[in-house]
């Protein structure tokens, strides 16, 4: 099982499509085992961005970023980062795809409502950077067993 970092970011939290955004990734299956509405600080918004310093829309991603609350998420599934990641679709909601959550609600270059963690390394350290020890939570889900076939002794 992994376990993603989801950022809804402050377009989604102020169009209030929180709700409908978390339902589609329980729906699908996802485990939500953390869970925080935040304001990110400029401090922390730099540390995770980092590795877009030098591109030219740096400084207007922090002053995005850190202009609202954003809810942040651990989801966990079998698959959970690439699950996640298609569920978003494309980086542009005017590229996205319907049926995605970009696709369906977003239509801006700029505003893309939602970040997702693109590997199991990234998903590590932006877990640590918006969750504390103890904030994850490790829980069984009675549901999972409808969820995932688990005959062969793994979930598929």
């Amino acid at each position: 099982m992994e376990t993603t970092l989801i950022l809804l970011k402050p377009d989604a939290v102020q169009r209030g499509l929180m709700g409908r955004i978390i339902s589609r990734f329980e729906e699908k299956g996802l485990q939500i085992v953390g869970c925080k509405l935040m304001q990110i600080s400029p401090e922390l918004a730099a540390r995770h961005y980092e590795a877009h310093k030098e591109r030219p829309f740096y400084a207007g991603l922090v002053r995005f970023m850190t202009s609202s609350p954003v809810l942040a998420l651990a989801l966990r599934g079998n698959g959970a980062i690439t699950i996640a990641r298609n569920m978003m679709g494309a980086t542009f909601g005017s590229k996205a795809n319907p049926g995605t959550i970009r696709g369906d609600f977003g239509v801006s270059n700029s505003f893309n409502l939602i970040h997702g963690s693109d590997s199991p390394e990234a998903a590590e350290r932006e877990l640590t950077l918006f969750f504390g020890a103890g904030e994850v939570l490790n829980w069984n889900r009675n549901s999972d067993s409808w969820i995932y076939d688990m005959a062969g002794g793994k979930p598929e």
